[in-house]
């Protein structure tokens, strides 16, 4: 018996780093593995909210970005994977659900307005960039989901979902489950430059980094800033070195990293060298198993062909049922 059906996806933006592996594939593998009905699906129309300018790297950034969720070990046999477009029913429920959607409460998405700022250097004073939280729900609910893991900050975009759906469901009735937001807890992931690890810092561990190229992003770490000479003591509170270490070395390695780092009985080479064997350790199955798929491009997307023709099945049937309420049918 199914736990319930679970609802996620990532816009495709190419190939993945250990902030996505930590912050979502490793709880999309769990989730699979524990008995959810999982969906899966690539967030090609979304990515259009930000980049409609230039859409000529959307195909090649999702077979990047599937490559590295089969790597890191989402199954086509125990998930649904798909891809957005290829299900169009996502489209006509989000203009169902647009019209019934007060503009008041998309422009109070917290969402909306830091990126507004964010990313001023972009014209995304648009309407698709308004209304994406519609078609979140869109895609949310015309799978029926009964959870959504989301980290803390997504947490409001699946309180809009609820309230669309409440929404419909007291004009139309009861069609709609109202989905719950399956909060997940992941550490905060670093860069080589001490910011949050990202593709737009260029400062990424990347799924596909080769073993040597591991060890040269570690090694161009930056470290505690106050430790100017090998003889300084350090403060691995300010480390983020050391913050990986927390993450991807043993408590009884830390412990020992920690106390020689205070006292200068280590230096930061060495201690660089001993978080990038670590890291090598952790991904070497997936960097392995992402060369063979990277060979075979076809095959990965045969998966989502296959998984986007499931998904339609049973988007196809919501649909039928939300314009059956509206008396649209």
């Amino acid at each position: 018996m199914s736990k319930g059906r679970i609802l996620s996806g990532m816009r495709p933006t190419g190939k993945l780093h250990l902030g996505n592996l930590l912050g979502a594939l490793e709880n999309w593998k769990t989730l699979q593995n524990e008995g959810y009905e999982c969906f899966y699906f690539v967030a090609d129309w979304h990515a259009l909210t930000t980049d409609y300018m230039d859409t000529s790297h959307i195909r090649s950034n999702i077979v990047e970005m599937v490559t590295d969720w089969l790597a890191s070990g989402l199954d086509p046999e125990k998930s649904v994977l798909f891809i957005q477009s290829l299900v169009p029913e996502h489209a006509e429920l989000h203009l169902m659900l647009s019209m019934i959607t007060p503009v008041s409460w998309l422009e109070r998405n917290p969402t909306y307005k830091e990126q507004m700022q964010e990313l001023s250097n972009k014209d995304i004073s648009t309407y698709g960039f308004l209304g994406y939280p519609v078609l979140q729900a869109a895609d949310i609910l015309i799978y029926k989901a009964n959870y959504v893991p989301v980290g803390i900050d997504q947490a409001p975009h699946v309180e809009l979902t609820r309230e669309i759906a409440r929404r419909f469901n007291y004009f139309y009735g009861e069609v709609f489950p109202i989905p719950d937001i399956k909060l997940t807890d992941f550490p905060k992931v670093l860069g080589t430059d001490g910011r949050k690890m990202s593709k737009s810092y260029q400062n990424a561990i990347y799924l596909a980094d080769s073993p040597e190229e591991v060890r040269k992003k570690v090694s161009i770490m930056v470290t505690d800033p106050q430790r100017v000479r090998r003889t300084d003591p350090g403060n691995p509170e300010v480390c983020p070195v050391f913050s990986l270490h927390k993450i991807f070395t043993s408590v009884e390695t830390q412990k020992t990293l920690d106390r020689d780092c205070r006292t200068a009985q280590i230096g930061c080479v060495d201690c660089k060298k001993i978080l990038a064997g670590n890291l090598i350790t952790t991904l070497s199955p997936v960097y392995e198993k992402r060369q063979t798929l990277s060979q075979k491009p076809d095959v990965v997307m045969d998966i989502l062909t296959k998984g986007s023709e499931k998904a339609r099945q049973m988007a196809r049937k919501t649909l039928e049922e939300a314009k059956a309420a509206m008396k649209m049918l």
